[in-house]
């Protein structure tokens, strides 16, 4: 069994016995979506440490967006919530990259693709998202390839 399903599964076990409502509601939530992503498709089949962190990864982002449209529809309170919850997930999450490290991946990696322009992004997101292995969200990689290619 994946180590990361295992540690989760304690966490919750742990968080339920200490009544902490936020961590066993998250912790919860993301065991639902780690099973559901594993009993999809044609045959069910046990996620791996990667794959579980893709989901964690992927429900961090659905609370980021969340937070935000709670905040700018003047929610404060579920915003703060959806804050909370991406929180407890970024505890099991890779440390982001720091900005100046994703300029340095990216410069390299233009360098190495010999891209002349906008029109080779793709080549260079690739070669960055290899890199970058789910340490920077696509979005700010994106961007930042976009400022150095323009």
């Amino acid at each position: 069994m994946p180590e990361l399903k295992d540690r989760l599964r304690s966490d919750l076990t742990t968080a339920m016995k200490a009544r902490d409502e936020l961590r066993t509601a998250t912790l919860r939530m993301v065991l639902s979506a780690v099973s559901a992503e594993e009993v999809s498709g044609k045959a069910s089949r046990e996620l791996t440490d990667d794959e579980v962190q893709a989901v964690l990864r992927r429900e961090a982002k659905k609370r980021r967006e969340a937070a935000e449209a709670f905040a700018g529809a003047g929610r404060a309170e579920q915003a703060d919530r959806e804050r909370a919850e991406e929180g407890v997930l970024a505890t099991y999450l890779p440390a982001q990259l720091a900005d100046a490290d994703l300029v340095a991946l990216v410069a390299d990696a233009v360098t190495r693709t010999g891209a002349a322009g906008m029109k080779d992004m793709g080549r260079v997101m690739g070669a960055v998202q290899a890199a970058v292995a789910g340490r920077a969200e696509g979005g700010r990689v994106a961007a930042e390839v976009r400022r150095q290619l323009g």
